[in-house]
């Protein structure tokens, strides 16, 4: 029997583990909102340092905490009280708890790397393709690197809580049946309706959500965001004077639905056989 009093009980430890998980993933979101907000301005996400938007005050390290010092600040710059976008609080905080949710489902592995690296790459790419519609090559394509990766650690077979690539072939297959069905698509589309529809982009996302996935989980993400896509993109057409002609950020919807297929695809697999169950 353990002795309760060693520094190395599991039940002790464990929990800071799980704390340091929950940190490191909020000080990575604070990074992520740099890449988020600068690289639609082509601006270096290194230089100048961390400043507000409105006066350009370099932000103290004490103002820069991730989601504390939006709470003390009241979402207001020190310098010139000017509104802070709610979407930094968010972002660290989002990223904060995925970290903290795959600790809790990979423990002390050398899985939670690659993963933690996928999850904080889709978020920018989410909201990246949402303010300008481009999903970045510096990010899809070591993505895909990301998820060979994953898929050579056996990630999935590993954890069967999270839904992973379960050997570097299934990540290869995942990232060529990915990429192929949306290059098809896309493909497809320009030959119908002489413009393009989706671009090469969404292609390479496609090709790191493949690796590391692998390819069973494949069909049932393009419906969960092809349906989402769907319904908001006729709720966005209905209000713009564009009408059905309005651009729909998919990337948005295929890194959305990838979050869920990860992290809940074994519970709604199960809910999904107990609607046939005798």
């Amino acid at each position: 029997m353990k002795n309760p009093s060693s520094p190395y009980n599991p039940q002790r430890v464990e929990p800071l583990f799980a704390f340091a998980a929950l940190s490191l993933g909020a000080i990575i979101g604070s990074f992520l909102n740099v890449v988020i907000h600068r690289y639609p301005r082509d601006e270096s996400i290194v230089f100048p340092p961390s400043h507000c938007p409105h006066c350009n005050a370099v932000i103290k390290s004490y103002d820069n905490v991730p989601v504390l010092s939006y709470l003390w600040l009241r979402g207001r710059c020190r310098s010139c009280a000017g509104p802070i976008s709610i979407r930094y609080p968010l972002v660290e905080l989002a990223n904060a708890l995925f970290y903290l949710a795959i600790f809790q489902r990979t423990g002390l592995s050398w899985v939670f790397i690659p993963v933690a690296a996928i999850v904080s790459m889709l978020i920018a790419l989410i909201y990246i393709d949402a303010e300008i519609q481009i999903l970045p090559d510096v990010i899809d394509i070591p993505g895909v690197a990301v998820g060979l990766i994953i898929g050579a650690m056996a990630g999935g077979a590993l954890h069967p809580d999270l839904i992973l690539s379960r050997s570097l072939i299934d990540s290869f297959i995942g990232a060529g049946i990915g990429s192929g069905i949306l290059l098809a698509v896309a493909l497809a589309y320009k030959l119908v309706r002489h413009v393009e529809g989706m671009g090469l982009g969404d292609v390479k996302m496609m090709a790191m959500l493949g690796a590391t996935l692998g390819w069973e989980p494949l069909p049932g993400l393009l419906v969960i965001a092809s349906v989402t896509g769907a319904i908001v993109g006729l709720i966005v057409a209905a209000r713009s004077p564009k009408g059905l002609r309005v651009a729909i950020p998919f990337g948005v919807f295929l890194g959305i639905s990838t979050l869920i297929v990860m992290f809940f695809g074994p519970v709604l697999w199960e809910q999904y056989l107990a609607l046939f169950a005798p």
